[in-house]
């Protein structure tokens, strides 16, 4: 009875031990595209909402003319030259980033004119196209993942005409960034947006 009485001791220890690094073996939880996501939109929406810089072009000088956000003021000697002076319509839907509200419009041979306007409805940027999600080494984090991502311009509440001017060429409404995460007390951080 003694031999049984020491297996049964030996098989009670072995299974408790079992039970115990089972306990202490958690996974770490999935970090999904969609949780990627929602983080790095959770840290933009906690910024302050911005307007958009939109590049304007003489195509673009045209369209903010039709859509009457700004009116021909004064042209120069040489005829290339002018100045046009943002309407109430245009205050209402844009700021320029030089300030003040005359765009002097001085073309150079070789060289287009353009300004930069910033619209008045201000956005928080939007995280989207999730993609690349990978296992990560980060400085002082035991378990990481780094993930690619677009950051867009939230055009919500600006008027048609002016997010017409925003899709011409040269405008940037988007960019390639790349977020890493990292996994702090059984949950997934955002680490750092480069």
């Amino acid at each position: 009875m003694g031999k049984a009485k020491g297996l049964q001791v030996v098989c009670v220890c072995a299974f408790l031990s079992a039970g115990l690094l089972l306990a202490g073996c958690k996974t770490a939880p999935e970090l999904t595209e969609a949780n990627a996501q929602a983080l790095i939109q959770a840290k933009y929406d906690q910024t302050p909402a911005t307007g958009v810089n939109i590049m304007v072009d003489d195509l673009g000088l045209k369209q903010g003319l039709a859509a009457q956000y700004w009116k021909l003021s004064k042209v120069y000697s040489n005829k290339s030259w002018a100045d046009y002076t943002l309407t109430d319509d245009g205050k209402k839907a844009l700021t320029l980033l030089a300030g003040g509200d005359v765009i002097q419009w001085r073309p150079e041979e070789g060289n287009p004119a353009h300004f930069v306007v910033v619209t008045v409805a201000a956005n928080h940027a939007r995280a989207h196209d999730i993609n690349n999600l990978q296992d990560e080494t980060l400085p002082g984090a035991d378990i990481a993942k780094g993930a690619e991502f677009t950051e867009g311009a939230d055009l919500t509440g600006v008027p048609a005409p002016l997010q017409g001017i925003a899709h011409n060429p040269g405008n940037k409404l988007s960019a390639k960034r790349h977020a890493d995460f990292s996994l702090e007390g059984g949950a997934w951080k955002l680490h750092s947006i480069e």
